[in-house]
């Protein structure tokens, strides 16, 4: 069963990260309740181990929804059973937090901390906005030099945006760029070099993973074996590198902010509204569906507490 629901994720074109999360989550759900086929359960049973998570295991809201779409994915794309509305489900409670912003002087205490393809990635967050898989998952073809602009393919939903190349990590990306050549002819020579390709293209086009312009920006140090298809390739740098020296920058810094890379897209949102660039052009930027999403980031415009002056601060005792 696990392998049909691998191979449906696979065909809905669905990130590997994602199929490693669903199936955990199907292990987890059918261990709950006794290794149970389940067919043999229904909404009664999903009901009860989501409301398990949110009542004794405490998880959050978003940890809750992931659980729920991977078990409806489970009875509605594997199963072919309609399960009805999970009414009975108490929902884990979603707190609604402010994003973590980093100052500018923050920003740059941080990349001060970091050098080679760490520094030039979280450059590439702040400068650009991207998430940080969008950063490593780059390749050659979708940078451009020329109009200064950097193609983001398969963005979160699946969608395709521009956003800018920023003119002073130009030269390193040249530098990053010629480095990852290099290995990728030494690679040639060896009788690799070549990548994975998203959906079928590799059956379309068999020689187009072996061609410059479909290589990673971010190569990886060593090569690694692909876990869909068992073909041993060099993928790209891993995300949990640049988590760390990020932590470990942020510690060196003396900031006390919990900063992520992730930090560094709130912040490039973020000071390009204190900047007074629109509001819309920030979210075709962020690839953000509804601009809601980044109203959120109005919070910071100005200064604290939405501009207004303190009354105390009227009073002239500083």
């Amino acid at each position: 069963m696990l392998d049909q629901v691998r191979g449906k994720i696979r065909l809905k074109h669905y990130s590997l990260r994602t199929e490693q999360t669903y199936v955990d989550w199907i292990k987890r759900f059918i261990r709950h309740f006794g290794k149970r086929h389940p067919r043999e359960l229904g909404a009664a049973e999903v009901e009860a181990f989501l409301t398990h998570l949110a009542v004794v295991g405490r998880v959050a809201a978003s940890t809750q929804n992931q659980a729920k779409s991977a078990l409806l994915f489970l009875y509605r794309e594997v199963l072919d059973a309609a399960l009805p509305w999970l009414d009975n489900v108490q929902q884990a409670k979603a707190p609604k937090r402010l994003p973590v912003v980093l100052t500018r002087d923050e920003v740059q205490a941080v990349l001060s901390r970091l050098s080679g393809p760490h520094w030039l990635i979280a450059s590439l967050l702040y400068g650009s906005g991207m998430r940080i898989m969008e950063c490593l998952r780059l390749r050659v073809k979708d940078i451009d030099f020329a109009r200064g602009e950097i193609l983001v393919r398969d963005g979160k939903g699946f969608k395709d945006r521009v956003t800018m190349l920023p003119a002073a990590v130009a030269v390193a990306l040249r530098e990053q760029m010629s480095r990852a050549r290099a290995r990728h002819e030494s690679d040639l020579a060896a009788g690799g070099g070549e990548v994975s390709l998203p959906y079928a293209l590799a059956r379309k086009y068999p020689c187009a993973g072996r061609e410059w312009g479909w290589q990673f920006v971010f190569p990886s140090d060593g090569l690694s074996t692909d876990p869909r298809d068992g073909c041993v390739r060099r993928h790209h740098l891993q995300d949990q590198a640049v988590q760390r020296a990020m932590k470990q920058a942020v510690r060196d810094a003396g900031i006390v902010k919990p900063a992520t890379p992730h930090t560094l897209r709130h912040s490039f949102a973020t000071h390009l509204l204190e900047a007074g660039y629109d509001i819309r052009t920030i979210q075709e930027l962020l690839g953000h569906s509804d601009v809601s999403t980044t109203m959120i980031y109005t919070h910071v415009l100005n200064k604290g507490g939405r501009g207004v002056v303190s009354p105390i601060d009227r009073m002239g005792l500083a």
